[in-house]
């Protein structure tokens, strides 16, 4: 940190004695070379290497992002354009000695320190884009006397203080100010309504009190304005609603109080963004509401308004009118979820709203057939039909909605049989038909959906037919319900295939046969249930090789042979059915079978011993029970030979138990930096170098930690790249207590997770918990160049396996690793060259439940 200091205080001084030179010849090429010298450029190239001063006689112009004016000796420079070139330092004062710049872009840099006074003296300045940088300081005042500027965005900074009033005062030819994402405070200045020629006022997602200036309304071209996210108070003035050249009004997130004006729909014919949510506004939905026909999306949410939605809107209470199908083509969300009073038909012209992305009935008395019209929104993301009336046949044009990701239609009156074309819908992630009167067999076009991974609930209906082997097409879904229907037949060993389950519900059909051996490839599964069926053989031991089960009836079946003693094992089975079956032999006394209200067993009269709250007769020694103690002494022989993990290479330092007890004083709750399915991680200070780390500590009571940090030892110890996490060592030993203790050390990410970024602890958006644009763009950027990395420039190649936001840790400078390997896949060489050379798509392995990441 001292040396950091240092330097910077070298660049600032460096750049004064450049000024100094520059003020005194007035010389532009000098004044290019302070900029360079204080701006201490990085990223992944000098993008200031021409910057070098030996070209002379006006050579500055062809250097990087400058351009001149004229052809003498030595041209003025009037622009100078360096955006997004990871440029960082300060910005010098020297540049208020370009005095014919008119274009200055340095956004999307990690520019910081203050804005330079002497930028008041570019009189001719006409943009200055500072934006998405770290300015800090105060919003210089004197930037009022940039007489010449049309565009000023300093938007996404560190700027603090009050809203200089001299702006609205002399800047009478500013057309767009933005000054969001900023930490500026006090009120709004009345003099911005000088600002005659403004066009685009942008002040949200700051700190700003008091109330709206009545004179804003005086800026009669205004066409978006954005006051978001502040500490406002009081009522919107009047004259607001005088702007009727707006088209964008935001002034959520505050708390403003009063009406909406009745008359708001006639005030704004070109309106597409009204926002009013999140304030303390109350009275009615104004009806004249329905007069902006261009209105892309209206918010008016967390109020206290009352009232019944305006009939002109559609008619929300009471029947569905026709009409509906005349709003406007630009309507991108119609959601009449959870409105007890609506009720009729889905009129035909529902089909005109051709940009509609979510259309949503749910929980309403809506009744009558889908009309066939629906297959027109080819835009469609989101359909709701779930809990109404709607009955019928479902439409083969819901086939064409190419773009659907989410189909619900369950607790309806459908029937008739799944239309084969509902195959077409390759986007869909979850499908739910459930308590319907669906009949016939199920398409098999809808077990080759290559997204469908959140659910599949086909249950309750009157479905018939073999369960086809197609299912194991299913890699990667979570949830498979088909539960309550009439299939037959015997279950398809491919449903082994389908690794990524994590609850199967096939109870009350009419299935037979044995239950596949397959199923113990299903590593994340939390519920199986085949109750109430004809199934018949024995149970496999290799059902308890499922890991993860937590729940599995096999009730009402005819399931014969022992019980698993391997079933004793399954440390997250909480509820186990095995009851009205020809189960023979003696019942384990450990696991789930200590406690009797976690299982039954009722129902199978050749059983005997268990724990004697059973009260069944003793096992006797005959031929079954050697059997099962010859199958228990095999396991006790797995046990007694562990699986030896691979070291870490030895160019890693080792590190002690004692050293990382230490680092986090004694892996204390103010050192907790968060929680994971198999370890904990902790912030940990090397006391003799005063160096920071991250300790992964292993817990390894829970099931698959020791083999998660065996995976994450090979895979990071193979791996080398500037956008996967870094490992410093590892520690195997033993802690104060005798126990076994395994740990890891990474780099520290002071900049925490993805996930906190995205879903941040704070209801306030701030510049402090927000992410830029470009800082999003930027770290999925480097997402993607690790991911390249493990795929195609590791040898072998690493399948991650469990990417998502809380994996990916920020570094200082917001640049992304992607880590946690626990449950990650380092592939041969043969399969990599299958899966090059395959279209088939690979299961995934992590551990949210219910959740894929958009790869996070």
């Amino acid at each position: 940190m001292a040396n950091h200091t240092a330097a910077s205080l070298l660049v600032l001084s460096a750049s004064m004695c450049l000024w100094t030179i520059v003020a005194t010849q007035g010389n532009d090429e000098a004044v290019l070379l302070a900029i360079k010298v204080a701006a201490i450029h990085g990223g992944c190239g000098d993008v200031l290497a021409s910057w070098n001063g030996s070209t002379g006689g006006g050579g500055y112009c062809i250097w990087e992002g400058v351009r001149c004016r004229g052809s003498r000796q030595q041209p003025p420079v009037v622009a100078l354009s360096l955006p997004s070139r990871g440029l960082t330092g300060v910005l010098s004062p020297a540049v208020g000695n370009l005095s014919s710049l008119r274009f200055r872009n340095l956004s999307s840099n990690a520019l910081g320190g203050a804005i330079p006074a002497s930028l008041d003296r570019l009189r001719h300045l006409h943009t200055l884009d500072l934006s998405n940088n770290a300015f800090s300081g105060k919003l210089p005042a004197n930037l009022s006397s940039c007489t010449g500027l049309v565009t000023l965005l300093l938007q996404s900074n560190h700027l603090r203080g009050d809203l200089p009033a001299e702006l609205g005062n002399k800047l009478t030819r500013l057309k767009t100010l933005k000054l969001s994402k900023n930490n500026l405070t006090g009120t709004i200045p009345e003099s911005l309504g000088n600002l005659s020629s403004l066009r685009v006022m942008s002040l949200g997602f700051n700190q700003l009190q008091g109330t709206i200036p009545r004179s804003l309304g005086n800026i009669i071209g205004l066409k978006s304005f954005d006051l978001a996210f502040n500490y406002l108070s009081g009522e919107p003035p009047r004259s607001l609603y005088n702007l009727s050249s707006l088209e964008a009004l935001q002034i959520q997130g505050n708390k403003l109080h009063g009406s909406i004006p009745a008359e708001i729909g006639s005030s704004f014919p070109n309106m597409s963004i009204l926002s009013f949510s999140l304030n303390q506004f109350t009275g009615s939905i104004p009806a004249s509401l329905t007069n902006l026909t261009t209105l892309q999306r209206i918010e008016l949410s967390l109020n206290r308004l009352r009232g019944r939605v305006p009939p002109a809107l559609g008619r929300l209470q009471g029947q569905l009118p026709s009409s509906i199908g005349n709003l406007s083509t630009t309507l991108q969300i119609l959601h009449l979820e959870h409105l007890d009073g609506i009720s009729g038909s889905i009129p035909s012209g529902i089909g005109n709203l051709v940009s509609l992305e979510v259309l949503g009935f749910g929980y309403t008395s809506v009744s009558g057939v889908i009309p066939d019209s629906m297959g027109k929104l080819g835009n469609l993301v989101r359909l709701g039909l779930y809990d109404t009336q709607v009955s019928g046949l479902i439409p083969t044009s819901i086939g064409n909605l190419s773009r659907l990701t989410e189909l619900y239609a369950q607790n309806a009156n459908l029937e008739g049989a799944i239309p084969t074309s509902l195959g077409k819908l390759k986007n869909l992630i979850s499908l739910d038909l459930a308590n319907n009167r669906l009949n016939s067999s199920i398409p098999t076009e809808i077990f080759k959906l290559p997204l469908l991974s959140k659910s599949l609930d086909l249950s309750s209906n009157s479905l018939s037919g073999p369960l086809p082997s197609e299912v194991g097409s299913l890699v990667n879904l979570n949830n498979m319900y088909l539960s309550g229907n009439q299939l037959s037949g015997e279950l398809p060993d491919s449903i082994g295939e389908c690794i990524m389950l994590q609850k199967l519900s096939l109870d009350n059909n009419s299935l037979e046969g044995q239950i596949p051996q397959s199923l113990k490839n299903i590593k994340d599964l939390v519920a199986l249930g085949l109750s109430m069926n004809k199934l018949s053989g024995t149970i496999p031991e290799g059902i308890g090789t499922i890991r993860n089960l937590q729940l599995l009836d096999l009730a009402h079946n005819n399931l014969s042979g022992p019980i698993p003693i391997s079933l004793q094992n399954l440390t997250s089975l909480s509820e186990l059915d095995l009851s009205f079956n020809n189960l023979q032999g003696g019942v384990p006394k450990e696991g789930i079978f200590r406690l009797v209200h976690n299982f039954s067993v009722t129902g199978n009269n050749e059983l005997c011993g268990g724990i004697p709250q059973l009260h069944l007769l003793p096992c006797h020694k005959n031929s079954l029970k050697k059997k099962q103690e010859k199958a228990n002494e095999k396991h006790r022989q797995r046990v007694k030979s562990p699986f030896q993990p691979p070291i870490v290479e030895e160019q890693y330092e080792k590190v002690s138990y004692h050293a990382l007890e230490n680092g986090t004083n004694g892996f204390s709750e103010t050192n907790l930096l968060g929680k994971g399915s198999v370890g904990t991680v902790y912030k940990c200070t090397f006391q003799d170098e005063g160096t920071l780390a991250a300790v992964k500590v292993f817990n390894l009571e829970q099931s698959g930690s020791n083999r998660s940090f065996v995976a994450e030892c090979e895979a990071l110890r193979r791996v080398h790249h500037r956008c996967l996490i870094k490992i410093i060592t590892c520690c195997s030993s033993i802690n104060h207590q005798g126990q076994e203790f395994k740990a890891l050390v990474f780099e520290f990410m002071p900049n925490g997770s993805l996930s906190d970024w995205l879903h941040p602890k704070s209801s306030m958006p701030t510049v402090t918990n927000t992410l830029s644009i470009v800082q999003r763009l930027n770290i999925a950027v480097d997402i993607m160049d690790g991911l390249d990395y493990l795929h195609n420039h590791c040898q072998p190649p690493i399948i991650h396996c469990d990417l998502k936001p809380s994996n990916i840790l920020l570094a200082e400078d917001m640049s992304a690793r992607v880590g946690d390997f626990g449950i990650s896949r380092i592939l041969p060489e043969t399969a990599s060259n299958t899966l090059q050379n395959s279209n088939r798509t690979i299961g995934i392995r992590g551990s949210s439940i219910g959740y894929v990441a958009p790869s996070d």
